[in-house]
């Protein structure tokens, strides 16, 4: 059943002022003996993807301070609800987490019926990890600017297909072909490793794909980024233009996915702090940033369970505007 996104955001407002977890970190003292084993982290999404990516860098740090091993466990499938479900039935003792997707928490309650969770109700927030910029990418013989590219889709109307993974990059890319007045058929893909394939092998004419899955195949060739769909600087890509720029669209946003810790509800919020401080001192590594932004996925200044938590609710409202004015919006 579908919620309303004030009723969310309500839900947000509620959860702020009852659960201490998402109100403020406690004192390290609290979590004492915590973690004792290992811990389980649940990526929604097959490996090689940015939430993947972040998510296995993330861990091993972890690992690393606490001197406890980090397990990655894919769970892929259902637009991030197979591996949310696993998350929310899992026990609330911190030793299971899951790398939310905007498309987790925010997307899902609002275009699909019968979620086998419910966001905020199974989850309690931990922390922001990184907000991904989507790039406009071909083959490396596709069209050399986004001009072209629109132009060859007006010239071929209805012929061209463009792929997307997450539903934000599937909202982004119906953004474009409607601001550009082009007539193109989306195709969706599960991840970055399929949109990958259908690309060098011309399935699909252009995608919107995530910076750091594109970047190893455009320094090797087989990818050509046209435009990326932000206005945000991109240091390992500083000459790339951003899409409303490159093409002439100024009313055109930004299309990115989020990526974020979260853990089962009921998870003592002494542990939720403890995780949240871990974070963001990993976050105030410098070396650990540079490694990030060489890969193409930004680092955040890490957020705190009450920020993330507000922040959620912003993106429902910002989303719900989206979604209704989307006609065609395809889930699988």
């Amino acid at each position: 059943m579908r919620m309303a996104p004030r009723i969310l955001i309500a839900a947000v407002a509620v959860a702020l002022t009852l659960d201490p977890a998402w109100a403020q970190a406690p004192l390290e003292a609290d979590a004492k003996g915590y973690p004792n084993r290992p811990i389980r982290i649940i990526v929604p999404f097959p490996p090689g993807g940015p939430a993947d990516t972040i998510t296995r860098l993330v861990g091993q740090r972890i690992s690393e301070d606490w001197g406890q091993a980090v397990v990655i466990e894919n769970r892929a499938g259902g637009n991030t609800a197979i591996g949310a479900q696993a998350a929310a039935r899992a026990a609330s003792d911190g030793y299971t987490l899951l790398a939310a997707m905007d498309t987790t928490m925010v997307i899902n309650p609002l275009v699909a019926a019968n979620l086998p969770y419910d966001p905020h109700k199974d989850f309690v927030p931990i922390t922001l990890l990184t907000k991904t910029m989507s790039l406009v990418v071909v083959r490396g013989d596709g069209p050399n600017t986004v001009k072209e590219l629109i132009a060859k889709a007006k010239g071929n109307p209805g012929k061209l297909n463009m792929g997307a993974g997450t539903i934000t990059s599937r909202l982004g890319a119906l953004q474009f072909a409607k601001a550009a007045g082009i007539d193109v058929q989306l195709v969706p893909f599960k991840g970055s490793a399929e949109i990958g394939q259908a690309v060098l092998a011309g399935t699909v004419d252009f995608a919107l794909d995530s910076t750091g899955t594109s970047l190893p195949l455009i320094q090797s060739g087989h990818y050509r980024a046209l435009a990326k769909y932000s206005n945000r600087p991109l240091p390992i890509l500083p000459d790339l233009p951003s899409l409303s720029v490159a093409a002439e669209l100024p009313t055109l946003g930004e299309s990115s996915t989020w990526i974020a810790l979260v853990a089962p509800a009921g998870t003592p919020a002494a542990i939720i702090g403890k995780i949240h401080r871990e974070v963001a001192s990993i976050y105030n590594d410098v070396a650990m940033t540079t490694k990030l932004e060489q890969i193409g996925i930004p680092a955040l200044r890490s957020s705190s369970p009450a920020e993330f938590a507000a922040f959620i609710g912003s993106e429902t409202e910002r989303w719900s505007k989206v979604i209704k004015e989307s006609g065609n919006l395809k889930l699988d």
